[in-house]
């Protein structure tokens, strides 16, 4: 039987041993890799005016041929105006009436064709579409920095419906919280002494109370009045008993809270366009 010895050592005196190393081109050679950059696609951010435009674009879907319409005044409403206009010359709409609420939105529809009478002539709106300068959780409103206060409460309280549009820098958690105008619309005479009744009305509010100008002189309405705006450090704490107590001070014309008003208010945002009603 065969025995097997272990082996104590080996020697390598006679021999050598030889290593082939791989050539540079050899298949066990590194790969190399190139740097690659990966960009993250982001959404393209809208501007406000094409914030504005595509909530007045939903604000139309409410309108149907043979209404009669409230035209609203302000940046916002201009797109609405300018949808109506394109709408009726491609069809789409016919035999609609608008009732301007300004100067400005009369001249604009006109030029576009748009039917146009008055609320004398048509006490029953069927719909008012318009912007708005702030709103609150209730679908309360300020409104009238655009100068229309007037015009705008009457064409809307007479509305069937009230359709507002806005971006979402429009939205407060209480009117006044934005820290811009609250337009009071007061007669010529003795403006002041209606300012410096508004300013104490509102002193735990911290308001500040300024005539609002045209370059150098007072800002006429189309209805001749002067506007006095308010400017808030906190929010009203009662818009409801600020309303009525601003309407009772004689020389008062109107004042730009809307409240218990709007139907449904359309708001275009980053995350789109969303309908909040009541």
């Amino acid at each position: 039987m065969a025995t097997l010895s272990p082996i104590s050592s080996i020697s390598l005196s006679n021999s050598s041993l030889f290593l082939r190393l791989p050539s540079s081109r050899s298949s066990l050679s590194k790969p190399t890799y190139s740097p690659m950059s990966i960009k993250a696609l982001s959404a393209p951010v809208l501007t406000q005016d094409q914030l504005k435009k595509l909530a007045a674009d939903k604000a139309v879907d409410y309108v149907k041929s043979g209404m009669v319409l409230g035209l609203g005044t302000g940046s916002t409403a201009a797109f609405v105006v300018s949808k109506l206009g394109e709408l009726l010359k491609e069809g789409v709409l016919k035999d609609i009436i608008g009732i301007p609420t300004s100067k400005r939105t009369e001249e604009q529809a006109a030029s576009l064709g748009i039917p146009l009478s008055l609320l004398d002539h048509h006490p029953k709106i069927d719909l008012a579409i318009d912007g708005a300068d702030e709103v609150d959780p209730e679908l309360n409103l300020v409104k009238g920095r655009g100068g229309a206060l007037l015009r705008e409460k009457l064409v809307e309280a007479a509305s069937a419906q009230f359709v507002v549009v806005a971006d979402e820098s429009k939205l407060v958690d209480g009117l006044g919280g934005s820290g811009l105008a609250m337009p009071v619309g007061v007669v010529q005479f003795c403006w002041s002494y209606n300012a410096k009744r508004l300013q104490d009305l509102f002193k735990e509010e911290g308001c500040e109370v300024k005539l609002r100008m045209d370059g150098d002189k007072p800002y006429v309405t189309d209805n001749s009045n002067y506007i006095v705006d308010l400017y808030f450090e906190t929010p009203i704490k009662d818009s409801r008993a600020a309303g009525a107590e601003i309407s009772r001070f004689e020389g008062v014309v109107e004042h730009g809270l809307f409240l218990d008003m709007a139907t449904a208010v359309i708001i275009a945002g980053s995350d789109g366009v969303s309908v909040k009603t009541k």
